[in-house]
């Protein structure tokens, strides 16, 4: 009687101890507006003016140039990379496949002959013809843990190729860009070569009467070919952006079909002002805490998963700890029953229940948890640098939007201002009455100005695709 209750105690025990291996994964999420306030910091535009995110956009509603819209279906379709992160995702549905059917039996048939000869007696022959059935009893949840953990690995196989989609459009989008802002500033310069050939020109008329030095030539001259050596390093950089385009795109080396500069607004065509500012306008958002980016930002998603991949993977090394049970069985024809030759062969069933329980496994399954739990725990603080990585990018996003856009107007400002002193200063060297050093002053202040100017509309925009990424866009 007490050998009874023993048993009957040690198993409600048993059972109560392994309640917790079935426990399915919570994702960690902020709770409140506050908490996501302290994870990214200031308030940052995540609306447009109608209401809906940014991130909610699609690719195709955000890039509004055809031409661009063409280049990013090419290298979602090509790209090596892309098509690798694929392949995985279709491994990883291997997987889960795989472990969800562990759930079945297995079955084998087996056939087996024997020829067998003692002494000079006849020889004997033997035979079977089963059918082995064997089935793992999921008592203490080692398949559900180790199918959930292949699920996770799906997921995180998924969110990976969501991940580099992303990645690849904004790659895309910041080339052609620089591609249009490149073709922008090889026309300020192909226009200043013609207006300082005219200078130089002008100047040369002078020395040749005797109205100007030498000096006044070599230094028109000088600043001249530098024009000229930038626009070979345009050209240059030109081909360069080209072929590293191409290289996303898996295509050989071409060129690359694009629209002029500022032909094409971003997200917002309703921005007004002139073709640089629409490109990078940040007036028409709202302000509000970006909550919903935990759930859309697929690097923030792949880190929750692989957190839950490693829940579900210490649950399995908890439950490697408890009995495993296996029922095994088998039928089939044999001629051979107990030792004792029968022809013809007779129906043979077998069953047999099995318990096996680790006692001492050289220290691998306590060692397999620890491993397990420490992987965890390093897991959850990578997840909260993945979510505070996140904020950070979106400040910093929003912060080059807003530079960029404060900057424009001083720029623009600028190189009319400029562009009013090199006309001055030119009529006035025309008639004696300012030195070439004085227009040659204001030709390289323009020229500065307005390729300064091109290339901060560049990086204005280089920031609002930032911004449409880091807030979880592109991924559909």
């Amino acid at each position: 009687m007490n050998t009874k209750k023993l048993v009957t105690a040690a198993a409600a025990s048993l059972m109560l101890t392994s309640c917790g291996i079935y426990n399915k994964y919570e994702a960690p999420h902020p709770t409140s507006e506050g908490e996501v306030r302290t994870l990214f910091g200031t308030e940052v535009p995540t609306e447009t003016v109608g209401g809906t995110s940014i991130a909610q956009m699609s690719w195709r509603e955000f890039f509004t140039d055809p031409q661009l819209q063409q280049l990013i279906e090419q290298v979602l379709t090509n790209n090596t990379d892309l098509n690798s992160a694929r392949i995985a995702i279709e491994k990883s549905e291997a997987s889960l496949k795989m472990a969800k059917m562990a759930y079945l039996p297995s079955l084998y048939f087996s056939p087996q002959g024997t020829l067998a000869k003692f002494d000079n007696n006849p020889w004997s022959k033997t035979y079977d013809l089963p059918l082995q059935l064997s089935v793992d009893v999921d008592v203490f949840g080692s398949i559900t843990n180790k199918k959930r953990a292949a699920k996770a690995v799906l997921l995180q196989a998924q969110l990976g190729e969501e991940a580099l989609r992303t990645n690849l459009i904004s790659a895309v989008a910041q080339q052609y860009y620089m591609l249009q802002v490149l073709d922008r500033q090889l026309e300020i310069l192909t226009m200043t070569d013609s207006l300082w050939n005219a200078s130089l020109e002008t100047q040369k008329s002078l020395w040749e009467n005797g109205m100007a030095y030498s000096t006044a030539v070599n230094q028109m001259e000088s600043s001249y070919l530098n024009v000229k050596t930038q626009i070979v390093d345009t050209r240059r950089n030109i081909r360069a952006t080209e072929n590293a385009l191409c290289r996303l795109l898996a295509i050989s080396p071409q060129h690359i079909s694009r629209s002029r500069w500022g032909s094409a607004a971003l997200h917002h065509p309703e921005a007004k002002g002139d073709s640089g500012q629409r490109m990078f306008d940040t007036q028409f958002f709202k302000t509000g805490v970006p909550s919903a980016m935990l759930e859309r930002r697929p690097d923030i998603r792949m880190a929750n998963a692989a957190m839950e991949e490693a829940f579900y993977n210490t649950q399995a090394a908890r439950a490697a700890f408890f009995p495993g049970i296996t029922l095994t069985g088998s039928a089939g024809w044999t001629n051979s029953a107990g030792g004792m030759v029968v022809n013809p062969g007779k129906l043979l069933l077998t069953a047999i229940g099995q318990l096996t329980q680790p006692i001492f496994a050289r220290g691998r399954l306590k060692a397999n948890l620890k491993v397990s739990q420490l992987t965890e725990k390093d897991l959850e603080k990578k997840y909260v640098q993945t979510v505070i990585d996140a904020g950070n990018q979106v400040n910093e996003a929003m912060a080059d939007c807003q530079a960029a856009r404060e900057k424009h107007q001083y720029y623009h400002r600028q190189v009319q201002v400029l562009h009013d002193a090199y006309t001055g200063t030119h009529e006035l060297m025309d008639n004696g009455k300012a030195s070439y050093l004085e227009v040659l002053t204001a030709q390289e202040s323009l020229l500065s100005a307005q390729l300064s100017e091109a290339m901060n509309m560049y990086k204005g925009t280089q920031a609002v695709i930032a911004l449409y990424i880091a807030l979880g866009g592109g991924t559909k």
